[in-house]
């Protein structure tokens, strides 16, 4: 009797333990900007960039929205990939919003432009309330329940493979070089982010010969079942190099109406081998409808839009589905 009492309070306990949660990332429509939102199943929150300012706080109230309804009270980790208003020019009024505990950035701005130099300087009065974190290429990030590598940082990249990376890369005979780029973009922070067998990159707006250390002539990256579109879909990152040697499952793009999403770098997504679907923040007008996605995977069809957003459920296993707030629309990959 006293062994069947044990199991029956074994069972009642296991009946009141509460849900294994996934890993939730919001894509939050920043008008051809950065902002996404991680949260952990520990209940850690990492996001990466704010958006731009102004607005009348449009872009701070767009990710206090997506942070409220994850439960978000305050962001643990603040990742700063660059320097430029659309990645760090939200970040006054989301701090006055939210609690920010951790701010992650590269280092100083390699820009010395009037424009640029008042956001960092605006950045710094905010980043010295907080903890500050510096990190370079190789470093983790850590946030718990999921690891977060950065794969590069302040123009340098990492210089072993990661996990899963490490594959001689037959591909890169054809490369073709960029003009060499000193702006910040050519310093933005990417990330590789796992949980368990979910593997994602987020790289900023790091560009096309930075992306090209990291395939070539290893791949020091590997497969991924999640590609954050480099760059919001411009044609200055994502050569098809990059992008096949990610080998992504499904790709997700943060283009604005008219900001990324060209044709060039839709085709070249749109065709690497194994790609199973392609979702948008927004309809670019540049792609007309021969370079842009179906309806059910675009998050905003209209150049003024209601800024709706584009959720991944990452499961442990590697199972995951994204869904589309406009239109409710979800799909699952295995």
């Amino acid at each position: 009797m006293r062994i069947l009492s044990a199991g029956v309070v074994l069972l009642w306990s296991a009946m009141t333990l509460p849900a294994a949660k996934n890993l939730e990332i919001y894509s939050i429509d920043v008008e051809g900007g950065q902002a996404t939102l991680f949260v952990t199943p520990s209940g850690d929150s990492m996001l990466v960039d704010t958006g731009w300012g102004g607005h009348n706080s449009r872009d701070a109230l767009r990710i206090l929205a997506a942070a409220k309804l994850a439960g978000v009270k305050k962001i643990d980790y603040l990742v700063t990939t660059h320097y430029h208003a659309d990645h760090v020019g939200g970040v006054a009024q989301l701090a006055a919003k939210i609690p920010i505990r951790n701010f992650v950035d590269h280092g100083e701005s390699v820009e010395q432009s009037k424009a640029v130099q008042v956001l960092y300087n605006e950045y710094l009065d905010f980043r010295g309330k907080g903890n500050h974190i510096q990190v370079k290429a190789g470093d983790t990030i850590p946030v718990k329940g999921i690891e977060v590598k950065v794969l590069a940082a302040a123009g340098k990249v990492m210089d072993g493979a990661a996990a899963g990376g490490g594959q001689p890369n037959a591909e890169c005979a054809g490369f073709r070089m960029h003009d060499a780029d000193a702006t910040e973009n050519g310093q933005s922070i990417g990330l590789l982010i796992t949980y368990g067998s979910f593997r994602m990159v987020d790289m900023g707006d790091l560009t096309w010969n930075k992306e090209k250390d990291l395939v070539c002539p290893v791949n020091k990256v590997g497969p991924v079942d999640l590609y954050l579109v480099s760059h919001h879909g411009m044609n200055m990152s994502g050569s098809p190099e990059w992008v096949h040697a990610l080998h992504p499952k499904v790709a997700l793009m943060n283009n604005g109406a008219k900001k990324g999403g060209v044709p060039e770098t839709w085709q070249t997504i749109r065709d690497t081998p194994g790609l199973q679907d392609l979702w948008q923040l927004h309809f670019s007008l540049a792609g007309g409808k021969e370079h842009n996605s179906a309806d059910p995977f675009l998050a905003n069809l209209d150049e003024i839009c209601e800024g709706k957003w584009i959720r991944v459920d990452a499961q442990k296993d590697g199972a995951f589905k994204l869904y589309n707030s406009r239109n409710k629309f979800e799909k699952s990959y295995k």
